[in-house]
């Protein structure tokens, strides 16, 4: 039975794809213009996006090569949640396993739509603050340099395109906005 989808109109959704992180859709569809169509749809396993920042000021960021694009990466830590886990304990727990620090105080930020066009992935953006050190637990995939660096600078970094993962850096504005 045809399912109304805002302006849309979906008439039967088949499955390409599905792994532990990805799934990928294809939607026959009514477009909003009355013609039959096709729409992919990307669903990512949702995700978190933490700013840490310390009491002088300096943000904690990863650079780690990211395979997907073919070089390194600097960017605020980010991991998926996992199914039937709490996204606050995800942001805490991927600070923890990234690059080795606690937070005293967790503040929620948003949740950003990296890309709406054709992919869903909700990713919770948090200000960490209060940090002290514990021991790293980085995953296999993982091979992180820990870089810490002025949060002004990071926001210029943001502004230049040096920082490029889109969750990233709108959680670096935020957090300077917010901390200004």
């Amino acid at each position: 039975m045809p399912t109304p989808h805002g302006p849309w109109t979906i008439k039967s959704t088949e499955q390409i794809y599905r792994d532990p992180f990805v799934e990928l859709t294809l939607d026959q569809v009514i477009r909003p213009d009355g013609n039959d169509g096709q729409h992919v749809v990307v669903k990512i396993k949702p995700g978190v996006c933490v700013v840490a920042v310390d009491e002088d000021r300096n943000v904690h960021l990863t650079k780690e090569f990211h395979y997907a694009v073919g070089r390194d990466s600097v960017e605020a830590v980010s991991g998926g949640v996992e199914p039937d886990e709490d996204a606050d304990l995800t942001a805490q727990r991927e600070l923890q396993e990234e690059l080795g620090l606690e937070a005293e105080s967790w503040k929620f930020l948003t949740t950003v739509d990296p890309f709406t066009t054709i992919m869903e992935s909700p990713t919770r953006l948090y200000l960490a603050t209060g940090l002290s050190e514990v021991a790293t637990n980085p995953e296999g995939t993982e091979q992180i340099e820990h870089v810490v660096i002025p949060l002004a600078d990071a926001a210029k970094m943001v502004a230049n395109g040096e920082i490029t993962h889109a969750p990233s850096c709108v959680a670096i504005l935020m957090a300077e906005s917010i901390l200004s």
